[in-house]
């Protein structure tokens, strides 16, 4: 998906997401947090902290409420390549965050910049060919000793592939394996890296939910993610 494309869709995203993902019985507020419940608790431990964290390919900022909520005192920077998708988020968050407009093939920052990156459910909008340098990009923005956590729908879940068909802001997409993710962030130089699997039960089965921490190993998941350390 081009900028032009992205800015096409940037005001009726949400209610386009939601509409897509009905048959999980969730709204898009749901998955956004749990991504960042998880991000929290890896970053725990982190040495020397998370106080400065960029959201690459932040969108309209649906994550933001729960980076507040997980990292009331860090410095959130959202970056993206819409300038309309920016905009919305900094009419929904005016004090959030700062923003941060992906215009080039360089991250406008500074080496180190950052503890933390995060990115959720944007690398199968960027050609596969393009995945190394973009992971190059965010290593050379974090600090040493410092986290990348990469979110991603699963190819290998038939319900996960099929709400991907039937997206139109996903229309240019290409799914990607975890193990694929794993060995372009190994090309950019990132540290053990590690995959695990998330979101096996819709809301009719949440009670079975907290068996989830069990199953990050099975590839059977909706989503995935991949952490490693600079």
């Amino acid at each position: 998906m081009d900028v032009a494309e992205f800015d096409r869709f940037a005001d009726e995203y949400h209610s386009m997401h939601a509409a897509n993902i009905a048959i999980t019985g969730e709204q898009p507020e749901f998955f956004s947090e749990y991504k960042v419940r998880l991000l929290c608790s890896d970053t725990r431990d982190l040495a020397d902290g998370a106080n400065r964290i960029i959201d690459f390919g932040a969108g309209t900022g649906n994550s933001v409420a729960f980076f507040r909520t997980y990292y009331p005192d860090a410095a959130l920077t959202c970056a993206d390549v819409s300038r309309r998708s920016l905009d919305i988020a900094l009419g929904r968050f005016p004090a959030g965050m700062r923003t941060l407009l992906l215009d080039g093939p360089k991250i406008d920052a500074p080496d180190a910049s950052f503890d933390v990156a995060f990115s959720a459910c944007v690398f199968h909008h960027i050609p596969h060919a393009e995945h190394a340098h973009w992971l190059g990009e965010l290593r050379r923005v974090v600090r040493p000793g410092g986290m990348v956590a990469i979110f991603e729908h699963n190819p290998l879940n038939p319900l996960t592939v099929r709400a991907v068909n039937t997206c139109p802001f996903d229309a240019n997409a290409r799914l990607i394996r975890a193990r694929a993710l794993k060995r372009s962030l190994r090309r950019a130089g990132w540290q053990r890296p590690a995959i695990r699997y998330h979101m096996f039960f819709p809301r009719r089965l949440a009670a079975l939910r907290p068996l989830e921490p069990l199953l990050t190993w099975l590839p059977l998941g909706a989503q995935y993610s991949v952490i490693a350390v600079r």
